[in-house]
């Protein structure tokens, strides 16, 4: 086939759809198929109603003679590709990620209200640009040949709003790596999220460390430590195979890569209980409400002892499933036939 995948961000970008995107590109080159890359690179430099000019021309030269065009978000390469397609009479395949909107709102109004309750609470306090973020999100959805998504969480909020139908949707779960050898950590350090929006929480988590640490004194255990700090993924994979744990309290993550990560590297992770992923991890993970920063602290605090540890790693590492590149890649082809 000959597929042009979508995206706003590519390595060396850090991010989910860059990672999404090039594991696709070399998955299925692999397979033989012709696959292009349509990113925003130069564009960057313009204003935002430019460069998004700039990209639908891309999508025009790269998009012409595609069999399969994939779409990795909701807005920046989404309603470009979408009025690309009309011209060419074409359709897509949008994989939703996570939500540009929602994401935007947190950022801009520092507002930490819950993805699953962002919908039907805040719609009236959307400024112009959201408005219009939902309006053309909206119809880059509708107009899809197939809307997929990672989980069945996102599917049902997502399907209610936006007026989707049923049968133009799939869910194709994220990525999980195959079981590696486990390793047992190098030091005490908890690893969280590389990027510092909002949403991810990272401003409540630092205090409830803080707070942890003195728990942690008291009870005689040795001291530990928060990593924030950014990574390529590759390093940051390894990052995570010789922490101590992982901790994610984001008010909202919908299929959150670092938790498969900690899945396929068999460390032990704290996580928001706001994710779309719990029916995969509900046996191995140790869950904290986001917005509770004595739960959190509590949850560190469990977790610090080596014996509380040592239980959760075993759950972690008891855990089977597996959704490679080529199962996700497969999946792919076969909804776009849909």
């Amino acid at each position: 086939m000959k597929i042009l995948i979508a995206t706003g961000i590519y390595p060396p970008d850090i991010g989910g759809p860059a990672q999404y995107a090039r594991n696709l590109y070399e998955t299925w080159k692999k397979q033989g198929h012709e696959v292009k890359v349509a990113a925003y690179r130069w564009e960057r430099a313009f204003p935002p109603l430019v460069r998004h000019v700039l990209y639908f021309s891309k999508i025009l030269r790269k998009g012409w003679n595609a069999d399969l065009i994939l779409v990795l978000d909701t807005w920046s390469a989404a309603v470009p590709t979408m009025l690309a397609c009309m011209l060419m009479h074409k359709k897509y395949v949008l994989r939703t990620g996570g939500d540009f909107l929602w994401e935007s709102y947190v950022e801009r109004t520092g507002d930490l209200v819950l993805f699953k309750d962002f919908y039907s609470t805040r719609m009236e306090k959307l400024s112009r640009k959201e408005k219009l973020v939902f309006s053309l999100g909206g119809k880059a959805l509708r107009y899809a040949r197939t809307v997929v998504f990672s989980t069945q969480w996102q599917q049902n909020i997502f399907t209610k709003v936006y007026r989707l139908d049923p049968k133009k949707q799939s869910i194709v779960e994220n990525f999980c790596h195959p079981r590696e050898t486990f390793a047992e950590p190098e030091g005490r350090f908890f690893v969280a999220g590389t990027r510092h929006l909002k949403w991810k929480n990272a401003e409540l988590l630092k205090e409830a460390f803080a707070e942890a640490q003195i728990e942690i004194q008291k009870k005689g255990l040795e001291p530990i430590e928060l990593d924030c700090g950014k990574a390529v993924y590759d390093s940051f994979v390894e990052k995570i195979r010789h922490a101590y744990a992982v901790i994610l309290v984001s008010i909202g993550d919908i299929s959150p890569n670092m938790i498969y990560d900690a899945i396929g590297t068999g460390t032990p992770f704290v996580v928001t209980t706001e994710t779309g992923i719990t029916n995969r991890i509900k046996d191995a993970a140790v869950f904290v409400d986001p917005l509770n920063k004595k739960d959190i602290v509590d949850k560190i605090v469990w977790i610090a002892d080596p014996k509380n540890r040592a239980i959760q790693a075993k759950k972690v590492q008891a855990i089977s499933f597996v959704h490679t590149w080529e199962q996700i890649g497969d999946e792919l082809i076969k909804v776009s036939h849909k």
